[in-house]
């Protein structure tokens, strides 16, 4: 018996060992993603955009693709990271790290504490109460202009050189560095932690949560946990957003904001992290083409774009996205 437990532990190492290893298609795609800093001189401020709202959305897949958890609010959090990151730039001190620092703990800490509204409910019920949230949270931003400039938005933000060295400028290039790095490192984080033991027991919850409560899985905690690291992480895109613009509007707590990001999911793909990243790029890319072409009604034609993809290509795209994942990180899931 214990022979056969110690063979089991050892095929289970082995699998997660399997899991987190880096494929070459990952590492292709990452140096694709930091030569576009001197490869694309002229599309630093887009490229910016892409890395935040990137890094917003595999804060999004985190709980939805490998918790299970649907939100409408995950908004949330990006928008009161990116308050707290302008706040204390303002009042306390322009360093970037510091700012970007204390507006994810933050979001951690608001994470885990609104986790206890969200997980006394189900599916429908989760949707509306991360819908309230937000929307409480936007309600309180629009309300206190003394402390968040209201309508207006929160002016008057200035950052320091990132470590004293980098200055942001116009054109966006120190912003698009400073931003991608920070999406990478998490990537690489939360890469790492869906590919633990942690991972695979919110894979068990995801799938069947009552069987996983039956095997000794703490259910609740662990959702707790994963839904606490997806709003720090969203509360860091926030805050890279708030630094980077050097203004923060009361639009990063709108509703659409939450709806864009899990479009990019429907686009990208969940339960894989780079889903949400492919999605980013795809929506971002669209949305630029489609408003030069035309700007009233760009959101029509993504909308359109969206229901061919799900309806008429499902099937014969599934199969070819389901073998790209494969090779760019199915060892992930």
């Amino acid at each position: 018996m214990a022979k056969f437990a110690d063979s089991v532990a050892d095929r289970a190492a082995a699998s997660l060992l399997k899991r987190g290893r880096w494929r070459p298609a990952e590492i292709l795609f990452w140096l694709v993603a930091f030569g576009a800093v001197y490869a694309l001189p002229g599309h630093h401020l887009i490229l910016n955009e892409i890395a935040i709202i990137g890094l917003f959305a595999v804060s999004l897949d985190l709980i939805l693709g490998f918790a299970g958890i649907a939100s409408l609010g995950h908004a949330a959090f990006f928008g009161v990271g990116a308050y707290a990151a302008g706040l204390l730039a303002i009042h306390v001190t322009a360093d970037p790290v510091l700012g970007l620092v204390f507006a994810t703990l933050l979001m951690a800490v608001v994470g885990y504490v609104s986790s206890f509204l969200v997980l006394r409910g189900a599916d429908l019920t989760r949707l509306m109460v991360t819908l309230g949230v937000a929307l409480v949270f936007g309600e309180i931003a629009n309300k206190n202009g003394w402390l968040t400039g209201g309508a207006d938005g929160l002016q008057g933000i200035f950052m320091a050189p990132v470590f004293g060295v980098f200055e942001f400028d116009l054109f966006g290039r120190t912003a698009f560095a400073y931003s991608l790095v920070v999406t990478f490192l998490l990537f690489v984080v939360a890469r790492r932690i869906v590919a633990s033991p942690f991972g695979l027991s919110l894979l068990a919850i995801r799938d069947n949560p009552l069987r996983a409560r039956a095997i000794g899985i703490p259910v609740n905690a662990r959702l707790s946990a994963i839904y606490a690291i997806a709003a720090a992480y969203a509360g860091a895109a926030g805050a890279l957003l708030a630094q980077s613009a050097q203004f923060v509007s009361i639009d990063v707590l709108a509703f659409h904001r939450s709806a864009d990001v899990l479009l990019m999911l429907v686009i990208g793909g969940t339960g894989y992290l780079y889903g949400g990243i492919v999605g980013a790029i795809v929506f971002k890319v669209l949305q630029e083409v489609i408003s030069d072409w035309t700007p009233q009604y760009w959101t029509f034609w993504v909308g359109a774009l969206l229901v061919v993809l799900v309806l008429v290509g499902r099937d014969r795209v599934g199969a070819r996205v389901s073998q790209l994942w494969a090779r760019l990180g199915r060892g992930t899931r």
